[in-house]
């Protein structure tokens, strides 16, 4: 051991390794850019300004907003970033019970995003290599020991002589550190007598080979006087003066002094052994009981965690399964239905009243770019709309409650549901031309209809048809769908006198360039017809005609294709549930609408 290289008396290194001042993180690459971000099961997924930097991920609705503060941040440090298994554009970052769903516009951008992510989580300073080089890799032995002896001081708050006793073994340590500089002085010098003795003995030994030994009267050799030499220099007393034995001596008593310093300290810490166990095994239980809790309420977390999270929607890998997407959709609806019951009274003071036009109007498709279009609708509706339900029709009666029956053919493409439904009913006291009406003037239209969130009209292309725009209200877990399509009210002029005044409203999907196709909402297709056949009955005597001898035979017909995929069973339960539902709410809201005004045939 050299000079350079030992303890000073205070017991720290010379030569310890300077530490490394905190710098910039290396060939870290800040990223910003617009990201997807799902943001609720209502708004869906929203372009969000997102910046990684500094081991943080941040984001604000633009870019233009950063100045004014992020909406929310994650520390990367212990997050974990998760490629999604089917959509190639979308990534998961979780911290904790806090997830950030995130999709790039393409997989090439995501690639980008998770590589810069996982090079800031490398050198973020937790546990990281490059975070120990920052703070010091290099502890020297006796601030490692100053470090041990300052925390087992203040562990032992209660021990006040084992306290004294540590203090007794930083005393001996200081001791023992000065006699190891001052043995290793005397082992340097010895060293350097010896290495000299030996390049003199050399030198001695070539002269006496070179010439013969001279004696003098007494005998003895010329050359003796220089081996006293020899000897004298490496007499211990010519050593700077150091008593070797006595610090030999001193040294052993040192070590001495602290095996027994560390054999007093061991058998205190014997003695609370017991206390410390028993403290042990009251943190452990407690620890446990903080487990079990946390375990509970991320079970907890868990089950809630349907209501955010976009694995939850409808799609062929939804992680919900059809029976708690039943449960699901059907609390929305009677949630639904709460509400509509709630507003109705509200509904019922709104008297809105819109001229009808006269029943030539409705005589003809019209004049527009879509009256062939219209023509051959009504004509296949006239057709095949109004065809018995028996033969190979194959038609399923699902519901008959009353007048009204409802049936089904079961039908499936590319394993997305298309079961056409048929409803035929008879209503009193009102006409064919009051029904449809009603179901085509959009003025009425939130008067009856429970399922719509909003509705524009897009464009009217005569007096009987019009282009209307709706979303419907969602029901979670499906996706929000809309529907684009032409409405058209007609009246069905009779081949002779005894056949029934017929009317007939047919709803059909089209295109137009003000109606697009938007992220949020699924596009759905849909061909309704609503048939009308008024039947007289003679009134008694001279009597006029009164609401008592009318009724009204009606047929509903709809293949609607929701445009996306949802478990049959959910799509068939959820028609036989709300076909019917729909059917009696609005012919009792125009039994009230008509109730004491005259009779329109």
């Amino acid at each position: 051991m050299s000079d350079n290289q030992s303890w000073n008396s205070s017991g720290s290194e010379e030569d310890v390794e300077p530490k490394e001042e905190p710098g910039p993180l290396v060939g870290i690459v800040d990223l910003s850019g617009v990201l997807s971000k799902w943001t609720n099961y209502i708004h869906g997924w929203q372009d969000r300004w997102v910046v990684l930097k500094n081991n943080t991920l941040s984001y604000y609705k633009s870019q233009d907003e950063t100045e004014y503060g992020c909406r929310g941040s994650l520390c990367l440090s212990k997050a974990v970033i998760t490629p999604h298994e089917f959509d190639e554009c979308r990534l998961d970052i979780s911290v904790n019970d806090s997830v950030w769903y995130l999709r790039a516009q393409d997989p090439e951008h995501r690639h980008q995003w998770i590589d810069s992510i996982e090079l800031h989580r490398a050198d973020s300073g937790y546990g990281s290599e490059s975070s120990l080089r920052r703070h010091g890799s290099m502890l020297s032995l006796t601030s490692a020991t100053s470090g041990y002896s300052a925390t087992s001081t203040s562990s032992f708050k209660k021990g006040h002589s084992l306290r004294e006793k540590l203090a007794e073994m930083e005393t001996f340590r200081d001791i023992l550190c000065r006699q190891v500089d001052t043995l290793q002085k005397y082992f340097d010098v010895c060293a350097d007598a010896v290495s000299k003795d030996e390049l003199q003995r050399d030198k001695i030994v070539e002269d006496d080979e070179d010439d013969f030994p001279n004696t003098r009267t007494d005998g003895d050799f010329l050359h003796n006087s220089s081996k006293e030499k020899l000897f004298l220099s490496l007499s211990p007393k010519g050593i700077n003066g150091i008593d070797f034995k006595g610090e030999a001596i001193t040294f052993k008593a040192t070590t001495a002094g602290i095996l027994a310093t560390l054999s007093h300290c061991i058998d205190l810490m014997v003695k609370r052994e017991d206390s410390w166990q028993k403290r042990l095994d009251k943190e452990m239980e407690k620890r446990r009981r903080i487990e079990e809790g946390y375990k509970s309420a991320l079970n907890e977390l868990k089950k809630k965690s349907h209501f955010g999270g976009p694995d939850y929607e409808e799609g062929p890998n939804s992680l919900i399964n059809e029976d708690e997407f039943f449960d699901a959709v059907e609390a929305a609806l009677d949630r639904q239905d709460k509400i509509e019951e709630q507003s109705q009274t509200e509904k019922t003071r709104i008297q809105r009243c819109s001229p009808v036009p006269p029943g030539d109007v409705y005589s003809s498709a019209g004049t527009h770019r879509f009256s062939d279009k219209v023509e051959e609708m009504v004509q296949n509706h006239m057709t095949y709309s109004l065809q018995d339900v028996g033969g190979d029709a194959n038609w399923q009666l699902v519901v008959e409650e009353g007048e009204m029956k409802v049936y089904r053919r079961e039908v499936e493409e590319n394993g997305i549901v298309l079961d056409p439904l048929k409803a035929t009913h008879s209503v009193k006291g009102v006409t064919g031309h009051e029904i449809c009406h009603y179901f085509w003037d959009t003025t009425y239209r939130n008067d009856w209809e429970t399922t719509i969130e909003n509705f524009n009209v897009v464009e009217t292309l005569s007096d009987n048809a019009t282009i209307v725009y709706q979303t419907h209200k969602r029901v979670w877990p499906a996706s929000q769908r809309d529907v684009l399509y032409l409405s058209a009210m007609r009246k069905v002029l009779a081949n002779n006198e005894n056949d029934p005044d017929t009317w007939l409203v047919c709803n059909f999907s089209v295109d137009h360039d003000d109606a697009q196709l938007t992220s949020k909402c699924v596009r759905a297709k849909i061909n309704i017809g609503m048939i009308c056949q008024t039947l007289v009955s003679p009134p008694e005597g001279d009597k006029e005609i009164s609401r008592d001898n009318i009724l009204c035979k009606i047929t509903y017909v709809a293949n609607v294709n929701p445009g996306g995929w949802a478990p049959a069973s959910v799509l068939r339960a959820v028609a036989k549930r709300e076909y019917p539902k729909f059917l009696k709410r609005f012919t009792s809201y125009v039994q009230e609408k008509t109730a004491g005004k005259p009779i329109l045939f």
